[in-house]
């Protein structure tokens, strides 16, 4: 019998993924700081993440994306991570949370 587990328990799972990737020029995870725009889940388990980075220029343009990617992989149930880069609408502070503003003392 193949386990059944809850997307939005998964869901869950990803974002508790996400809170341990962090930007490498800000000590804010990269969840708190506003840069997953979106997270689908399929009945498949096939995971897609809307993301983008603080600006086009980033030195981990290359490496972020891939760290979401490797980590999310490894997600017990999930099949496939695609990661899409969007710089539209481009980060900005107001997206990051309450709690990393407060982290950076931007309150």
């Amino acid at each position: 019998m193949e386990e059944q587990i809850d997307v939005n328990e998964l869901g869950e799972n990803i974002v508790k993924t996400l809170k341990t990737i962090f930007d490498p020029e800000i000590p804010v995870d990269i969840y708190e700081l506003g840069l997953i725009y979106d997270v689908f889940v399929n009945e498949n388990y096939d995971v897609k993440i809307l993301m983008t980075l603080t600006s086009p220029n980033c030195p981990v343009a290359e490496t972020l994306p891939m760290e979401v990617k490797e980590k999310v992989s490894s997600i017990n149930m999930v099949k496939d991570v695609e990661i899409e880069l969007t710089f539209d609408p481009p980060w900005e502070k107001d997206m990051m949370s309450e709690e990393a503003k407060l982290e950076l003392g931007m309150l």
